[in-house]
C-alpha cells in the first residue's frame, strides 16, 4: 500500500513517521523549510512511546511526481484543507481513500468539494505532539491513536498498517459520532487553553475555569443533538475525565499557536461551533464569548508579513 502525507507537524510527522518507520511506501508532502530539513536531516520523532529516525525520507514538494497513491493523510491546518485538496488531486486515483486527521468537524466536507465524496472518509486522531523545528517531532503525552471510516478493503488495509506500525488504530461503526466525541474534548480544551493561557492542569483545578468548561461541554453536546447526533449518556462526565487525565503541561496546537502570534484554527473548532449553533437556533454563550474574545488577534496573526 502506497500512502501519502500531507502536512509534516506534530500530526502528520508522527503517524506518517511510524508508517514511513516500519516499512510502509511513504511520501511526504511538503515544502520549505520542512522539506528541505526532511530532504538533507531525514524525520526525527522524539515519543514517551520510543524515539526513532527516518534518515532516508521519501519526500516532495510536487505530489504530481510519486503517481496515484492507495491512502493520503491529511494533516495540514484546517484553513489549509481547500489547498491541500487542490494539491493532491494528481495522485487521487478511483480507489484512493483520503483520510483527515484534524481538529475539527468540517473537513470531510471541504476535501469533498474538490474531490469525490466518494474517495473522502471521516477522520479524527488523538495525540499531544508538536514540532521542535522543521523535520522534528515531539510526541510528549497521550497514547496516540486514529480512527476513519467508513469501512472498505482500502480502509481495513490502512488499519492493519498502523496497528503494525504500533499505532492504536479502529474503524468505528459510526465515525461522524467519533469525530463529535473527540470534537467535544478538543473544542473546550482549545478554548479555554487560548483564553486562558495556561495549561490544562491549571485552570481545570480552579472552579470558576472548571465551570466554564462544564458550561462548553454542555454547549457542545446540545448542538450535537440538534443536529441529530447522540452521543454517550455519560459523554460529558467522560470528556471531563479526560481533562483530568491529560498531563498537566497539556496544551492544544490551537492554543500553541495563539499564543506564539500564529494563525490559528480557531475558526475550525470554535467559529464552526458558533456557526452551527446559529443554524439551529441555539445559543452557546460560551463559546461566543470565548470566540469574539480570540477573534481580534486571530486576525491580526493573519495580517502580520509572512502568515497565511
Amino acid at each position: 500500500m502506497r500512502v501519502a502525507v500531507i502536512g509534516v507537524g506534530g500530526v502528520g510527522g508522527y503517524f506518517g513517521g511510524r508508517l514511513a518507520a516500519s516499512g510502509v511506501d511513504t511520501t511526504f508532502i511538503a515544502r520549505g523549510a520542512t522539506l528541505e530539513a526532511l530532504r538533507t536531516r531525514g524525520l526525527r520523532v522524539e515519543s514517551v512511546n520510543g524515539d526513532f529516525v527516518i534518515e532516508r525520507v521519501h519526500a516532495t514538494d510536487e505530489p504530481s511526481s510519486i503517481g496515484i497513491v492507495d491512502a493520503i493523510l491529511i494533516a495540514v491546518k484546517a484553513w489549509q484543507i481547500p489547498e491541500a485538496a487542490e494539491a493532491i488531486r494528481p495522485i487521487v486515483g478511483p480507489h484512493t481513500i483520503v483520510v483527515p486527521l484534524e481538529n475539527g468537524m468540517e473537513a470531510p466536507e471541504e476535501l469533498s468539494r474538490v474531490l469525490s465524496a466518494a474517495n473522502v472518509l471521516g477522520g479524527l486522531c488523538g495525540i499531544v505532539s508538536y514540532i521542535v523545528e522543521p523535520g522534528h517531532i515531539r510526541h510528549g503525552g497521550t497514547e496516540p491513536f486514529v480512527m476513519f471510516g467508513p469501512s472498505s478493503a482500502a480502509a481495513e488495509r490502512l488499519r492493519e498498517l498502523f496497528i503494525a506500525a504500533g499505532v492504536k488504530a479502529d474503524i468505528p461503526p459510526d465515525i461522524n459520532r467519533s469525530m463529535w466525541t473527540k470534537f467535544l474534548f478538543i473544542a473546550p480544551l482549545s478554548g479555554i487553553g487560548a483564553a486562558t493561557r495556561v495549561p490544562a492542569g491549571v485552570w481545570r483545578t480552579i472552579p470558576e475555569t472548571r465551570e466554564l468548561a462544564i458550561r462548553a461541554i454542555d454547549e457542545l453536546l446540545a448542538v450535537a443533538k440538534a443536529r441529530g447526533v447522540t452521543l454517550a449518556e455519560d459523554a460529558a462526565a467522560q470528556t471531563l475525565a479526560r481533562f483530568d487525565a491529560l498531563p498537566p503541561d497539556t496544551t492544544s496546537s490551537l492554543q500553541r499557536d495563539v499564543m506564539e502570534g500564529k494563525p490559528s484554527e480557531l475558526d475550525a473548532q470554535l467559529g464552526a461551533v458558533v456557526r452551527m449553533a446559529e443554524a439551529a437556533g441555539i445559543a452557546v454563550p460560551v463559546f461566543m464569548a470565548l470566540y469574539a474574545a480570540l477573534l481580534p488577534q486571530e486576525r491580526l496573526a493573519r495580517l502580520s508579513p509572512g502568515r497565511s
